[in-house]
């Protein structure tokens, strides 16, 4: 086992600017993004341990999380466990999770009682490791402590200005101090954060560790490496190697491990078994329980715990009160403890974990880890699988300024991030790979066999803006199974999901999963049912939810049913949503537009023209909006009256929604008279600081400077936009990851080009922002396909680290006028050459 002293988070930044495939690894840190000022102002990510794409992430635990909080700050002093965790992001709930304790004598369940001082920590993709204090420390407060009045189940009432007519929803703007409600989920009593649920009082708050050598330390120190595979967690925990510490009184304090199963207000299930070394339960716990209509009532996430030592005592724990000697308990706040013999120096534990039962969750854990798997085995079985998808990238060429903004890092960590989510919910049968899999599915509280994978874990109001592109460049053999799982969802429940968390939440707006599959269909996939998809997405676009007249369907709104296009009724009936009838009516009818646009390209694709041709007009409705008098998109009453301006927006407002017409800039800029004064409009927008990359709907707004014929304005914000919001620090993403939207951007742009219409196969022209980049195209990414040729894409842009802006360009020889690059010539093409100048230019002036 290998420990590095760390006396900074600078330390664990790489200083190379250029790489072999084979240490692409080493400019990876997953402690970007895992601090900030606010749940909003932060990535909302954790340092975690697991696969691409996996089921279960193991991390650290600083805090319990919660919506809005997640299990693990850069920033606290103490750690509190290791956690298997199914958060998917800062704003959704936990499912399922178990928490391990390692310690040293009086064993600590509570969770403000049993914090041990973070001496130091390392982060890597594919091993943490960290030494702490043995002695724990009471520096913590338990989770109700933490919160103002949490609502249950993840809901939230409709207040009153809401049902008389303020129906929007904005996130804390750190800028001017606008009310919050997060992702429209901050459930706090008040619109302030959660206070954290420790402070250091150590000196060991962010970057300044207490690097005390460990001989000074009279007991020694824990140390403890973590590292995983889909479904288990296995952690390597040294204990001090003198044969036991003894305290005044000369008592001997023996290693233990304590397992926490549930939290308080879930009744969960523990068992002992003594002769084969393992502690298995189960922890119903799903924090999102009471958002859509799906309740889920079998759920369960099931553990089995397996030790490499024999146990010398061991209990039952409810709460802080420990019963000794007894092997099974059922209840709230529910764990078990394991001692071991003084003399142990180290134990190893694997957990097995499952959404199916406990004999999968041991069935998982003796296919992907057992016994004769060793720790460092299981590490570097970790790595390469991570090296596998990373190294598809190679860079020259990246700028360097200071250890905060290693370009290197910030890429190929944004690349790390955007290669986790959606997670996949199947469990093998047989082998890692390959053969029959199960998995449970809350929609119908069911288990499932079937010879495929199931994923789940869908942020589609977040994620269809870039991120589904980056997976069909840099993980394209998972594409077809993601939309296969979608059109399970669809059989499963009625409906393509929005924002799926075990079951659908109904959070966000619109029904952005039809560009997720038009989007795969440009993208030449065709390894799923295109008529069911079809079926599926016109469902959507045609058919109302259930209650459409009755609700307003505000954020969060409890026990409803599924969303979708909520107003729907008076979408179709009038060409927008009415603001007096339905909540966050502005956006909901842009984004029904949108939504419209890319419900046809499914439709052609499934040789209906048309419905196809039909609703490529219905997705001109966004015009419905748009107010001459005042130049900006703004919501509308049943009667045809203006709203108030303010009113009807999704986390934003009208400055930011008035450019939210990604699928016709043409026809955008012809309301405004024309692309000159659309550009105005844009250059206000953005001088006057109203462009806010915290959040997802002003991802795109920079490309639209390109598709109106001005890709140097692009270049130009593309590159500030990166430095502001991206660095390689633990406060190194300005806003939300958001299961891999944020750092597709970032990636995205770094190659050059991004999706600005997601439902299309085209990519709008920005400028790389490296040298040189070699991309490892698969098979499936040229031809959609589950089998293919790989090859490779050269993207040359000479001396990019000083040079901004784009004098010309060209794919295979052929010469681009336009600022425009269509996804089969990019995954078809070998090299993509640019020529690059430090002075603006009028290259793509044509536009799109």
């Amino acid at each position: 086992m290998r420990f590095f002293r760390l006396a900074s988070f600078a330390s664990l930044l790489p200083v190379s600017a250029a790489h072999t495939p084979r240490n692409v690894l080493q400019h990876v840190n997953p402690l970007i993004g895992t601090s900030g000022p606010s749940p909003n102002s932060n990535g909302g990510m954790i340092p975690s341990v697991a696969p691409p794409f996996a089921m279960t992430r193991w991390t650290p635990q600083t805090r319990e999380n919660f919506i809005s909080q997640c299990p693990y700050s850069f920033d606290d002093a103490f750690i509190h466990g290791f956690q298997a965790t199914h958060q998917p992001a800062i704003w959704m709930g936990e499912s399922g999770q178990v928490v391990l304790v390692p310690g040293l004598g009086e064993v600590k369940a509570g969770f403000g009682e049993r914090g041990r001082l973070k001496l130091w920590e390392r982060s890597q993709a594919f091993l943490y490791e960290v030494e702490l204090e043995i002695e724990p420390v009471d520096g913590g407060v338990d989770l109700m402590e933490c919160l103002h009045s949490p609502v249950p189940g993840g809901a939230q009432a409709v207040p009153d200005e809401v049902k008389e007519g303020a129906n929007g929803r904005v996130r804390r703007d750190e800028r001017n101090g606008s009310d919050s409600h997060g992702d429209g989920e901050l459930h706090l009593g008040s619109n302030d954060a959660a206070p954290a649920c420790e402070k250091p009082e150590h000196g060991a708050s962010g970057s300044n560790y207490n690097t005390s050598d460990s001989a000074t330390r009279a007991n020694g120190t824990l140390k403890v490496a973590m590292t995983a595979s889909s479904h288990v967690g296995h952690l390597s925990i040294d204990f001090p190697q003198h044969g036991g510490i003894s305290t005044a009184a000369g008592a001997t304090l023996n290693p233990h491990i304590f397992i926490q199963a549930t939290r308080q207000n879930w009744t969960g299930y523990i068992n002992i078994d003594s002769i084969n070394y393992e502690v298995s339960g189960s922890n119903p716990q799903r924090q999102d329980y009471a958002l859509g209509p799906h309740r889920a009532p079998n759920f369960s996430g099931y553990f089995v715990s397996r030790f490499s030592e024999p146990f010398l005592s061991y209990g039952i724990a409810h709460g802080s009160n420990l019963t000794a000697n007894h092997t099974q308990g059922t209840g709230e706040h529910l764990g078990a403890y394991v001692t071991f013999s003084a003399s142990t120096s180290r134990v190893e534990v694997r957990t097995g974990v499952s959404f199916v039962s406990i004999a999968q969750a041991r069935r998982n854990l003796d296919i992907e880890a057992p016994t004769s798997l060793s720790f460092d085995t299981a590490v570097q079985n970790l790595e390469e699988a991570w090296l596998e998808k990373l190294s598809r990238v190679t860079v020259k060429g990246a700028n360097t300024t200071s250890a905060a903004h290693n370009q290197l890092t910030i890429f190929y960590t944004a690349l790390f991030h955007a290669l986790q989510y959606p997670a996949d919910f199947s469990e093998p049968l047989h082998t890692i790979t390959g053969g029959l899999r199960t998995w449970y599915e809350g929609y119908t509280d069911s288990v499932h066999i079937e010879n495929d994978s199931y994923y789940q874990s869908w942020s589609i109001w977040d994620t269809f803006r870039a991120e589904h592109s980056l997976l069909t460049l840099f993980a394209p053999e998972r594409v077809n199974g993601m939309m296969r799982s979608l059109l399970r969802i669809y059989d499963y429940s009625g409906r393509l999901p929005m924002w799926a968390n075990v079951v659908e939440t109904n959070i966000m707006i619109g029904t952005h999963v039809d560009a997720v599959i038009a989007n795969a269909l440009e993208h030449g996939f065709r390894g799923f049912n295109v008529s069911e998809a079809w079926e599926a997405v016109k469902k959507n676009a045609f058919e109302p939810p259930e209650r459409d007249e009755e609700l307003l369907y505000y954020d969060r709104e409890g026990y409803t049913p599924m969303e979708v296009r909520a107003g729907l009724t008076g979408y179709m009936e009038k060409g927008y949503v009415p603001n007096d009838q339905w909540a966050e009516a502005g956006s909901r009818t842009l984004d029904y537009a949108f939504d419209d646009y890319a419900a046809a390209v499914v439709a052609s694709h499934a040789g209906d023209n048309e419905t196809a041709a039909f609703l490529f007009e219905r997705s001109n409705n966004y015009r419905h909006l748009f107010n001459n008098a005042t130049g900006f998109m703004q919501s509308r009453n049943a009667n045809g009256s203006w709203a108030n301006a303010t009113y009807g927006w999704t986390e934003g407002d009208a400055w930011i929604y008035t450019f939210n017409v990604m699928h016709d800039v043409v026809g955008l800029a012809s309301l405004f008279g024309s692309r000159e004064a659309m550009k105005s409009k844009l250059d206000e927008y953005f001088s006057t600081g109203q462009n806010d990359h915290t959040n997802e709907p002003s991802h795109h707004a920079p490309y639209l400077y390109s598709a109106l014929g001005y890709p140097y304005l692009t270049a130009n914000l593309t590159r500030q936009i990166a430095v502001e919001n991206y660095n390689a620090t633990s406060s190194g993403l300005s806003g939300n990851e958001d299961l891999g939207q944020m750092s597709a951007w970032y990636v995205f742009s770094a190659l050059g080009f991004y999706p600005l219409n997601p439902a299309s196969g085209e990519y709008v022209v920005g400028a790389p922002f490296f040298e040189e980049m070699s991309i490892r195209l698969s098979g499936e990414a040229a031809a959609g396909e589950e089998e293919g040729v790989e090859g490779d894409l050269v993207i040359s842009a000479p001396d990019a680290q000083t040079k901004s802006f784009v004098k010309g360009m060209s794919v295979d020889g052929r010469v681009l006028e336009r600022p425009i690059l269509r996804h089969d010539d990019l995954v078809k093409a070998s090299r993509i050459e640019f020529e690059m100048t430090d002075e603006p230019t009028d290259w793509g002036s044509e536009g799109v």
